[in-house]
Protein backbone atom coordinates (compact mmCIF):
# COMPACT_ATOMS: atom_id res chain seq x y z
CA UNK A 1 0.00 0.00 0.00
CA UNK A 2 2.86 2.34 0.88
CA UNK A 3 4.60 1.60 -2.40
CA UNK A 4 1.37 2.47 -4.30
CA UNK A 5 1.12 5.81 -2.51
CA UNK A 6 4.76 6.48 -3.27
CA UNK A 7 4.18 5.74 -6.97
CA UNK A 8 1.21 8.13 -7.11
CA UNK A 9 3.18 10.84 -5.36
CA UNK A 10 6.07 10.36 -7.80
CA UNK A 11 3.71 10.70 -10.77
CA UNK A 12 2.02 13.82 -9.43
CA UNK A 13 5.32 15.59 -8.71
CA UNK A 14 5.98 15.98 -12.43
CA UNK A 15 3.75 18.05 -14.73
CA UNK A 16 4.68 15.90 -17.71
CA UNK A 17 3.80 12.73 -15.84
CA UNK A 18 0.47 14.28 -14.79
CA UNK A 19 -0.31 15.01 -18.43
CA UNK A 20 0.50 11.44 -19.40
CA UNK A 21 -1.73 10.13 -16.61
CA UNK A 22 -4.61 12.41 -17.66
CA UNK A 23 -4.24 11.39 -21.30
CA UNK A 24 -4.21 7.71 -20.38
CA UNK A 25 -7.35 8.19 -18.27
CA UNK A 26 -9.15 9.95 -21.13
CA UNK A 27 -8.16 7.24 -23.59
CA UNK A 28 -9.46 4.60 -21.20
CA UNK A 29 -12.76 6.44 -20.81
CA UNK A 30 -13.22 7.33 -24.49
CA UNK A 31 -14.99 4.10 -25.55
CA UNK A 32 -17.47 4.37 -22.69
CA UNK A 33 -18.13 8.04 -23.47
CA UNK A 34 -18.67 7.18 -27.14
CA UNK A 35 -21.25 4.52 -26.27
CA UNK A 36 -23.06 6.90 -23.89
CA UNK A 37 -23.09 9.68 -26.49
CA UNK A 38 -24.40 7.44 -29.29
CA UNK A 39 -27.04 5.94 -27.02
CA UNK A 40 -28.28 9.42 -26.06
CA UNK A 41 -28.24 10.62 -29.68
CA UNK A 42 -30.42 7.75 -30.85
CA UNK A 43 -32.80 8.13 -27.92
CA UNK A 44 -33.37 11.89 -28.09
CA UNK A 45 -33.46 12.10 -31.89
CA UNK A 46 -36.40 9.68 -31.99
CA UNK A 47 -38.56 11.33 -29.34
CA UNK A 48 -42.19 11.46 -30.39
CA UNK A 49 -41.74 8.68 -32.96
CA UNK A 50 -42.56 5.65 -30.80
CA UNK A 51 -46.00 4.73 -29.50
CA UNK A 52 -47.34 2.37 -26.83
CA UNK A 53 -51.02 2.97 -27.63
CA UNK A 54 -52.33 1.46 -30.86
CA UNK A 55 -54.95 4.21 -31.21
CA UNK A 56 -52.28 6.93 -31.02
CA UNK A 57 -50.09 5.24 -33.63
CA UNK A 58 -50.21 7.00 -37.03
CA UNK A 59 -51.65 5.07 -39.97
CA UNK A 60 -49.21 3.64 -42.50
CA UNK A 61 -49.71 1.28 -45.41
CA UNK A 62 -47.13 -1.16 -44.09
CA UNK A 63 -45.78 -2.44 -40.78
CA UNK A 64 -42.25 -3.81 -40.63
CA UNK A 65 -41.84 -6.45 -37.92
CA UNK A 66 -38.22 -6.95 -36.89
CA UNK A 67 -37.25 -10.58 -36.51
CA UNK A 68 -36.17 -12.57 -33.51
CA UNK A 69 -36.08 -16.29 -32.80
CA UNK A 70 -39.29 -18.09 -31.86
CA UNK A 71 -37.54 -19.86 -28.99
CA UNK A 72 -34.62 -19.05 -26.72
CA UNK A 73 -31.57 -21.28 -26.46
CA UNK A 74 -33.00 -23.63 -23.83
CA UNK A 75 -36.10 -24.25 -25.94
CA UNK A 76 -38.55 -22.06 -24.05
CA UNK A 77 -40.80 -19.72 -26.05
CA UNK A 78 -39.22 -16.34 -26.70
CA UNK A 79 -41.49 -13.76 -25.07
CA UNK A 80 -40.10 -10.98 -27.27
CA UNK A 81 -41.15 -12.94 -30.36
CA UNK A 82 -44.65 -13.47 -28.98
CA UNK A 83 -45.22 -9.84 -28.00
CA UNK A 84 -43.97 -8.56 -31.38
CA UNK A 85 -46.43 -10.80 -33.18
CA UNK A 86 -49.27 -9.73 -30.90
CA UNK A 87 -48.38 -6.06 -31.46
CA UNK A 88 -48.31 -6.46 -35.25
CA UNK A 89 -51.65 -8.26 -35.20
CA UNK A 90 -53.17 -5.46 -33.10
CA UNK A 91 -51.99 -2.85 -35.60
CA UNK A 92 -53.53 -4.73 -38.51
CA UNK A 93 -56.79 -5.52 -36.76
CA UNK A 94 -57.15 -1.87 -35.65
CA UNK A 95 -56.83 -0.77 -39.28
CA UNK A 96 -53.58 1.06 -38.63
CA UNK A 97 -51.71 -0.80 -41.40
CA UNK A 98 -52.79 -2.56 -44.60
CA UNK A 99 -49.93 -5.01 -44.91
CA UNK A 100 -47.17 -6.51 -42.77
CA UNK A 101 -43.58 -7.27 -43.78
CA UNK A 102 -41.91 -9.78 -41.46
CA UNK A 103 -38.16 -9.42 -41.75
CA UNK A 104 -35.74 -11.94 -40.30
CA UNK A 105 -32.80 -14.15 -41.06
CA UNK A 106 -32.98 -17.51 -42.80
CA UNK A 107 -29.48 -19.01 -42.63
CA UNK A 108 -30.64 -22.62 -42.94
CA UNK A 109 -33.67 -24.77 -43.70
CA UNK A 110 -34.15 -25.38 -39.97
CA UNK A 111 -34.04 -21.71 -38.94
CA UNK A 112 -36.43 -19.34 -40.67
CA UNK A 113 -37.54 -16.33 -38.64
CA UNK A 114 -39.74 -14.87 -41.38
CA UNK A 115 -41.79 -18.05 -41.81
CA UNK A 116 -42.14 -18.46 -38.04
CA UNK A 117 -43.49 -14.92 -37.85
CA UNK A 118 -45.90 -15.51 -40.74
CA UNK A 119 -47.32 -18.60 -39.06
CA UNK A 120 -47.70 -16.79 -35.73
CA UNK A 121 -49.53 -13.87 -37.34
CA UNK A 122 -51.91 -16.18 -39.21
CA UNK A 123 -52.63 -17.95 -35.90
CA UNK A 124 -53.51 -14.52 -34.47
CA UNK A 125 -56.04 -13.88 -37.22
CA UNK A 126 -54.04 -11.91 -39.78
CA UNK A 127 -54.83 -13.05 -43.35
CA UNK A 128 -52.03 -14.94 -45.07
CA UNK A 129 -52.12 -12.61 -48.08
CA UNK A 130 -51.63 -9.58 -45.82
CA UNK A 131 -48.12 -10.74 -44.85
CA UNK A 132 -44.93 -10.64 -46.93
CA UNK A 133 -41.77 -12.43 -45.85
CA UNK A 134 -38.32 -10.84 -46.04
CA UNK A 135 -35.80 -13.64 -45.67
CA UNK A 136 -32.73 -11.35 -45.73
CA UNK A 137 -33.30 -9.29 -42.58
CA UNK A 138 -29.96 -10.35 -41.16
CA UNK A 139 -29.61 -7.15 -39.10
CA UNK A 140 -31.82 -4.21 -38.24
CA UNK A 141 -29.99 -2.14 -40.85
CA UNK A 142 -30.74 -4.74 -43.53
CA UNK A 143 -34.42 -4.85 -42.60
CA UNK A 144 -35.02 -1.11 -42.79
CA UNK A 145 -32.97 -0.53 -45.95
CA UNK A 146 -34.62 -3.46 -47.73
CA UNK A 147 -38.04 -2.14 -46.70
CA UNK A 148 -37.32 0.94 -48.80
CA UNK A 149 -35.08 -0.35 -51.57
CA UNK A 150 -36.57 -3.81 -52.19
CA UNK A 151 -40.15 -3.52 -50.95
CA UNK A 152 -40.62 0.03 -52.23
CA UNK A 153 -41.88 1.72 -49.07
CA UNK A 154 -41.38 5.41 -48.27
CA UNK A 155 -43.09 5.26 -44.87
CA UNK A 156 -43.53 2.45 -42.38
CA UNK A 157 -44.52 1.52 -38.83
CA UNK A 158 -41.75 -0.54 -37.23
CA UNK A 159 -42.76 -3.14 -34.66
CA UNK A 160 -40.37 -4.27 -31.94
CA UNK A 161 -39.64 -3.44 -28.31
CA UNK A 162 -39.29 0.29 -27.58
CA UNK A 163 -35.49 0.55 -27.35
CA UNK A 164 -35.02 -1.49 -30.53
CA UNK A 165 -37.66 0.59 -32.30
CA UNK A 166 -35.71 3.79 -31.60
CA UNK A 167 -32.55 2.36 -33.15
CA UNK A 168 -34.46 1.09 -36.18
CA UNK A 169 -36.11 4.50 -36.69
CA UNK A 170 -32.72 6.20 -36.41
CA UNK A 171 -31.37 3.94 -39.15
CA UNK A 172 -34.47 4.26 -41.31
CA UNK A 173 -34.44 8.05 -41.29
CA UNK A 174 -30.85 8.13 -42.45
CA UNK A 175 -31.96 6.18 -45.54
CA UNK A 176 -34.92 8.47 -46.22
CA UNK A 177 -37.61 6.19 -44.79
CA UNK A 178 -40.35 7.99 -42.84
CA UNK A 179 -40.64 5.66 -39.87
CA UNK A 180 -42.52 5.51 -36.60
CA UNK A 181 -42.54 2.67 -34.09
CA UNK A 182 -45.26 0.74 -32.32
CA UNK A 183 -43.85 -0.76 -29.15
CA UNK A 184 -44.37 -4.41 -28.34
CA UNK A 185 -44.55 -5.26 -24.66
CA UNK A 186 -41.17 -5.44 -22.95
CA UNK A 187 -40.80 -8.10 -20.28
CA UNK A 188 -38.66 -6.12 -17.86
CA UNK A 189 -38.30 -8.93 -15.36
CA UNK A 190 -36.35 -10.98 -17.91
CA UNK A 191 -32.83 -9.55 -17.93
CA UNK A 192 -33.70 -5.95 -18.78
CA UNK A 193 -30.39 -4.53 -17.48
CA UNK A 194 -28.34 -6.83 -19.68
CA UNK A 195 -30.61 -6.12 -22.64
CA UNK A 196 -30.32 -2.38 -22.06
CA UNK A 197 -26.52 -2.54 -22.04
CA UNK A 198 -26.53 -4.61 -25.23
CA UNK A 199 -28.85 -2.09 -26.86
CA UNK A 200 -26.51 0.80 -25.93
CA UNK A 201 -23.64 -0.95 -27.71
CA UNK A 202 -25.92 -1.77 -30.67
CA UNK A 203 -26.82 1.91 -30.98
CA UNK A 204 -23.15 2.84 -31.00
CA UNK A 205 -22.60 0.29 -33.76
CA UNK A 206 -25.53 1.79 -35.69
CA UNK A 207 -23.97 5.27 -35.53
CA UNK A 208 -20.61 3.91 -36.67
CA UNK A 209 -22.28 1.94 -39.48
CA UNK A 210 -24.00 5.07 -40.78
CA UNK A 211 -21.40 7.78 -40.28
CA UNK A 212 -18.01 6.05 -40.20
CA UNK A 213 -18.07 2.60 -41.78
CA UNK A 214 -20.68 3.17 -44.49
CA UNK A 215 -22.10 -0.31 -43.89
CA UNK A 216 -24.49 -1.60 -46.55
CA UNK A 217 -27.04 -4.43 -46.41
CA UNK A 218 -25.61 -7.87 -47.04
CA UNK A 219 -28.11 -8.49 -49.82
CA UNK A 220 -30.67 -6.42 -51.72
CA UNK A 221 -31.99 -8.16 -54.82
CA UNK A 222 -34.90 -7.50 -57.16
CA UNK A 223 -37.85 -5.29 -56.19
CA UNK A 224 -40.82 -7.03 -54.55
CA UNK A 225 -44.35 -5.69 -54.88
CA UNK A 226 -46.23 -5.29 -51.59
CA UNK A 227 -50.03 -5.38 -51.99
CA UNK A 228 -51.82 -2.88 -49.77
CA UNK A 229 -55.47 -3.79 -49.96
CA UNK A 230 -57.81 -1.84 -47.66
CA UNK A 231 -57.50 -2.87 -44.00
CA UNK A 232 -60.36 -4.60 -42.22
CA UNK A 233 -63.03 -2.41 -40.66
CA UNK A 234 -62.27 -2.41 -36.89
CA UNK A 235 -65.97 -1.91 -36.17
CA UNK A 236 -67.18 -4.88 -37.97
Amino acid sequence: MRSMRSLIAWILRSRARRRILATAALLALAPALLVIACDAWVHFSTRGAVFDDVEATPMRDVALVLGTSRRVRDGRPNLYFRTRMEAAARLYQAGKVRHIIVSGSNPSASYDEATDMLKALVDLGVPRDAVTRDYAGFRTLDSVVRCKEVFGQDSVTIVSQAAHNRRAIFLARRYGLDAVGYNAEDYRRFGVSRQRIREAFARCKAVLDLYVLGTEPKFLGDPVDVPTSPPPDPAG
